[in-house]
């Protein structure tokens, strides 16, 4: 052996495997810098090939870039999809009593786990952090995630078993919002109850098909949407979690949305009774541009979502013969997954069984030939996401149920405007002088239902009007209505 030779190890034995079959795949380029680069970034930069489906990536390139195959639909055979409505909407009573009790049997026996999406940050809004983090309750400031920790802190409360809590993060914002709940103590729960694991990522390509360098030893990665929730759930053990804990089905939401209903006893119900993979949660539309997809029936008859960017604006606003929209069922990001659903579709089984990939042209910041970093001022390539909507298809008995908006939707977007942080905190505050009000409390509000100054309800003192109710008539003395009431 030469004096100056590098000794063959299995480590060096796996990067020129490595680096051959990107070779081979047309992707070599992204060893161009290897000579220069340190043994640590040598071994980062070794990483996250490793991480990569190659023959994933070939397929992606192939079809959604370089032939640009977007799924196309027929919106000529598109039809509204049914739902079932509320009772006081026209929807049976017995029903969803029946309902109800079909959940409350599954929570009492620990077969539901919570799942919420949380791999965002608060940029938006003007916050540095996690968005879980952004504090949003009208008087204590709460987090949202404390705000979701109490909605399951109450219902272990009410049905003898604690669901489980799943939290989906993302690389940029994991380690800050596991520290967060060891920080507050996990806000009450079992902290051996709260699963964290980061989302998935995917690598970007140019407008060829070739995979982007962020830096000379870094791929330029972004997360793989909504929808690589059920791969992550797959990949991170959740899944394997559930299953040994009996938890059959996931209640699926995102962490902008403290109006939900994140324990909803109906809704499972409805879930269970259909012997439906998915379910979900719809809203009737405000108007026609309200940002929000449509449950429709594609011309097959499978329930999907056409996100509200891709159906026709005539389509879109056309209406019945009463005036409502004729597509008026909002999606809002509310499911329940059934836990072998969520094993079939986020395995790594037949692609025909796998949710689709979306092609999304962006300005990705790359390297030059000279290796320095460059931000381009126009798209220069294609970063791929799934839609976690798009797994509706491939499930069986799908169902779609009604839910009132002032109870399960006001999801906090923006800065300012619509959907910002203060017309949810507004929200709220309706939400609580609704519940107040039905339980006999001599509370004015306004022509909107909002009341004259800031209270505030914890979820452990009541979740919904009938909870709120009892324990209002159970308090002795009653407190004083003023601003900055706590109920808690």
């Amino acid at each position: 052996m030469a004096e100056n030779s590098t000794p063959v190890t299995a480590a060096n034995a796996d990067a020129t495997a490595l680096r051959a079959a990107f070779t081979q795949a047309g992707q070599g380029h992204i060893f161009q810098y290897w000579d220069h680069l340190t043994a640590d970034e040598k071994s980062g930069l070794l990483e996250q090939a490793a991480a990569v489906d190659l023959a994933e990536i070939s397929q992606l390139a192939e079809t959604l870039v370089r032939q640009r195959q977007a799924q196309t639909v027929d919106f000529a055979r598109v039809r509204p999809a049914p739902y079932v409505k509320l009772p006081h909407n026209g929807g049976d009573s017995a029903l969803w009593a029946r309902a109800r009790t079909r959940g409350e049997t599954a929570l009492r026996a620990g077969q539901v786990a919570c799942f919420t999406v949380a791999g965002g940050q608060g940029t938006r809004l003007g916050y540095d952090g996690p968005k879980g983090m952004f504090s949003i309750t009208p008087v204590r400031g709460h987090p949202l995630f404390q705000v979701f920790a109490e909605k399951i802190r109450a219902a272990g409360r009410r049905y003898g078993r604690t669901p489980p809590w799943f939290i989906m993060t993302s690389p940029a914002n994991h380690a800050a919002t596991a520290e967060f709940f060891q920080k507050h103590g996990h806000f009450g729960l079992d902290a051996t109850h709260v699963h964290f694991f980061p989302q998935g990522q995917m690598p970007a390509v140019d407008f060829e098909g070739r995979l982007l360098l962020a830096t000379p030893s870094s791929l330029a990665l972004s997360p793989d949407g909504h929808g690589g929730a059920l791969r992550a759930l797959v990949r991170s053990g959740a899944v394997e979690l559930m299953r040994e804990a009996g938890v059959e089905m996931l209640s699926y939401f995102q962490v902008d949305n403290p109006l939900v209903r994140c324990v909803d006893p109906a809704f499972i119900g409805f879930h269970l009774e259909a012997g439906s993979d998915m379910s979900s949660k719809m809203v009737p539309k405000r108007n026609a541009s309200e940002k929000v997809g449509h449950f429709c029936l594609d011309p097959a008859g499978r329930v999907v979502v056409i996100e509200y960017s891709d159906m026709p604006k005539e389509m879109g606003e056309r209406r019945e013969a009463d005036g409502t929209l004729r597509f008026c069922a909002g999606s809002i990001a509310i499911h329940i997954l059934d836990r072998e659903f969520i094993a079939r579709l986020g395995g790594r089984g037949d692609a025909a069984g796998r949710l689709p990939f979306h092609r999304a042209d962006k300005k990705v910041s790359t390297v030059n030939a000279a290796g320095q970093i460059i931000q381009p001022t126009q798209a220069n390539g294609v970063k791929f996401e799934m839609f976690v909507f798009d797994a509706l298809p491939f499930a069986k008995n799908p169902v779609v149920i009604e839910t009132e908006r002032a109870d399960d939707f006001s999801p906090v977007k923006n800065a300012a405007g619509e959907d910002s942080a203060q017309t949810c905190r507004d929200d709220q505050l309706r939400q609580f002088a609704r519940w107040l009000r039905a339980a006999g409390v001599d509370l004015p509000v306004d022509a909107t239902g909002l009341p004259p100054f800031p209270l505030e309800i914890s979820p452990l003192f009541g979740d919904d009007a009938a909870s709120v109710a009892a324990r209002w008539a159970a308090l002795h003395p009653k407190p004083a209505l003023a601003p900055g009431l706590v109920l808690e």
